[in-house]
């Protein structure tokens, strides 16, 4: 496994199964862009916005679980194919807890530079999130 791939698997197994935010400073660069993650699928412009995402989304599934079930290598990109399951019980995206569960999938691509994220392209299906969270 390249160094790359080991870096993503860490990233979603550290900053999303077990909820460790001081392991975001450990990963992403202060000026990192997470495109399809902001409003409307915008980007997360730079490491404090990234933080307020995860909060965001870490509070309405505290007990999420993301599997990556591929990566991808080439030069200085890593793609991620992931699934991604949880109970949604926080109010933090907007709306109140619904106590469904939610399963859906999605494809991250993350440029790497010295050791840290400094871009992403993220492509998660919150469409199928939100059908199943009966939100739309």
């Amino acid at each position: 496994m390249s160094d790359n791939a080991a870096l993503l698997r860490r990233w979603f197994e550290e900053v999303w199964n077990k909820g460790r935010t001081e392991a975001i400073d450990e990963m992403y660069a202060e000026d990192c862009i997470a495109h399809g993650l902001g409003e409307n699928g915008g980007p997360v412009e730079g490491i404090e916005a990234f933080k307020a995402f995860h909060k965001a989304f870490y509070g309405a599934f505290p007990d999420v679980v993301v599997t990556v079930e591929d990566t991808i290598c080439e030069g200085d990109k890593v793609a991620a194919r992931c699934s991604v399951r949880g109970r949604h019980t926080g109010d933090t995206l907007g709306f109140a807890a619904t106590n469904e569960p939610a399963a859906f999938s999605g494809i991250a691509i993350c440029r790497v530079k010295d050791g840290k994220f400094v871009e992403a392209w993220n492509c998660f299906d919150f469409l199928t999130m939100h059908r199943q969270l009966k939100t739309i």
